[in-house]
């Protein structure tokens, strides 16, 4: 099986709106940080597929993702291969 990880993420920050000319409005917002990430492996021979949705990007979801993919598959044997990439969510 083939794993990957990717993260999806929304900042909401009002930076312009429109107005009547010559006419400078107050408009109150609030600034949203969120962000969700997915583990997930596909077997490349028959498709299969297996995904979470984390809450993080760390060793504690990865872990939590190996967990549950070993529940997911008690009775096989996986070689996960995995790109080893350096992983940079603010």
């Amino acid at each position: 099986m083939y794993q990957d990880e990717a993260g999806f993420g929304r900042i909401s920050k009002l930076g312009a709106c429109w107005s009547p000319k010559n006419y400078r409005p107050n408009i109150s917002s609030h600034h949203i940080r969120e962000f969700r990430y997915c583990y997930g492996v596909v077997d490349a021979h028959t498709g299969e597929s297996f995904f979470i949705i984390a809450g993080g990007c760390n060793t504690a979801w990865m872990n939590e993702f190996l967990r549950q993919l070993s529940a997911a598959y008690p009775n096989d044997y996986i070689i996960l291969v995995m790109d080893n990439a350096i992983l940079y969510y603010p």
